[in-house]
């Protein structure tokens, strides 16, 4: 059985995508549930069709209904720190959810509770998700349709200038003293950066305009570099291959399988699920994956990795909330298993697996390169993918390729078998390696 405190350390330190202790996470969302209790709104239509689907549909009933009820009714489950009832049923999760939809991801900054809450529909599902109920819940293709429609709500949301009203100053603002201050430490890696650069200098915005000129939350999270932020790593030698994603190692893994069992602790690769039994799966039988995540601060764009044509590339429709059964109270009763709410977001290697991913082959000019792939993973909220280049189209490295929209997940490079690519950055490290420098070499 792991202790509060154990939790409480490692609550989603991948990415940074919430505050970095249990204590403020279930403040925000104990401030967000009582808002909501004393404020009640109509339904979103898409949240009434949700309640539909749910009261019409016996297994949706079940499985949604469970997923709460299983949540034990004991402590650290039964109350949040400020004295609320977590939720119990699907009622207060839907109302607590129209809420959300028209509501940007927050920073937060009082006291010694600093950070960002950029996952707010995960971190209500936090404990749910952990369930054994959740986790058939999450698999559910009628769930996941549903929720799919939800999220396109949300998404609508944040692509409105309503949405960039939290691009402010104030102490709750992504340009307050520490909002400024993170998103400036987080861009500035890398050689070519110079010590006494702030985040307009880096980055395409106006600060003298109202939400630093950026015209919706959307806007914000695909925000562009100024030329010369990211040069691309010796562009005329082919077998330089660029980092594609500013982002942090994760893991580097050789002889991957074409099938194996990535929902178990082990998290391994599973081949023909991460590129949803394409054909060209085959090719990277006992290759090598290189995974990295990327920040909740950071730049979320794709580029590149090698000049070449993109042979094939598409969107792969998966789960949203689905992490593996290890991480919930199912897994081990002899254990005494606890929920680990570091959920979804240190299950990185299940995720490339089962949720919403672009996959983009290359046929690398570089003949010792030769087929290779991208899959960019969205996580839990972070579900649109964007591809944006076409297949057949010859692009250079460093080239943008694509783009998570509403913040980023992990993304993965495949090499084929017998391709020699070394010298990956490890894992471990503090700073983002900067997108489109040097990450490998292939010989």
């Amino acid at each position: 059985m792991s202790s509060n405190s154990d939790h409480a350390h490692h609550l989603h330190h991948v990415g940074n995508w919430m505050p970095s202790n249990h204590a403020a996470h279930k403040e925000w969302l104990g401030g967000i549930i009582d808002h909501v209790d004393n404020n009640k709104q109509k339904l979103h239509p898409v949240l009434e069709e949700f309640k539909t689907l749910i009261e019409t549909n016996p297994r949706v009933y079940m499985l949604i209904e469970g997923m709460f009820k299983e949540v034990p009714n004991k402590e650290p489950y039964r109350k949040d720190p400020t004295g609320h009832p977590e939720i119990r049923d699907y009622h207060h999760f839907l109302q607590v959810l129209n809420h959300i939809l028209t509501t940007a991801p927050s920073w937060t900054d009082k006291s010694h509770r600093v950070g960002l809450v950029g996952l707010p529909i995960a971190a209500i599902l936090d404990w749910p998700m952990g369930t054994p109920s959740g986790f058939a819940a999450f698999q559910d293709p009628e769930i996941n349709a549903m929720l799919k429609k939800v999220l396109n709500a949300w998404g609508e949301f944040l692509r409105s200038p309503a949405s960039a009203k939290v691009l402010n100053s104030s102490s709750n603002g992504w340009f307050g003293k520490t909002g400024h201050r993170d998103l400036t430490a987080v861009a500035k890696v890398g050689p070519t950066i110079a010590e006494n650069l702030e985040f307009q200098d880096m980055f395409h915005c106006d600060p003298a305009a109202p939400n630093f000129g950026f015209q919706s939350w959307d806007h914000f999270f695909t925000r562009t570099f100024r030329e010369g932020m990211r040069p691309v790593a010796q562009p005329e030698n082919s077998k330089v291959i660029a980092n594609a994603c500013e982002s942090k190692p994760y893991r580097t893994a050789h002889n991957i399988h074409a099938r194996d069992k990535f929902w178990l602790k082990s998290q391994n690769y599973s081949l023909v699920d991460m590129l949803n039994h394409d054909p060209y799966a085959k090719e990277f039988i006992g290759g090598t994956i290189y995974q990295a995540f990327l920040s909740a601060l950071s730049y979320h764009r794709w580029h590149a990795p090698v000049s070449g044509k993109v042979a094939k590339a598409f969107v792969v429709d998966g789960s949203y909330y689905s992490e593996p059964l290890f991480e919930g109270i199912g897994y081990s009763a002899a254990q005494n298993q606890d929920i680990d709410i570091g959920n979804q977001v240190t299950s990185q290697a299940y995720i490339t697996s089962t949720q919403t991913r672009a996959v983009i082959f290359f046929e690398a000019d570089e003949p010792a390169i030769g087929l290779m792939a991208f899959i960019g993973v969205g996580m839990a909220e972070v579900s649109t993918c964007e591809i944006t280049v076409k297949e057949g189209q010859h692009v250079e490295k460093g080239d943008e390729i694509g783009m998570f929209h509403f913040g980023g997940s992990t993304h993965c490079l495949l090499f084929r078998k017998g391709v020699n690519v070394t010298g990956f950055p490890k894992p471990g490290m503090e700073h983002n390696v900067p997108v489109r420098s040097e990450l490998a070499v292939v010989s």
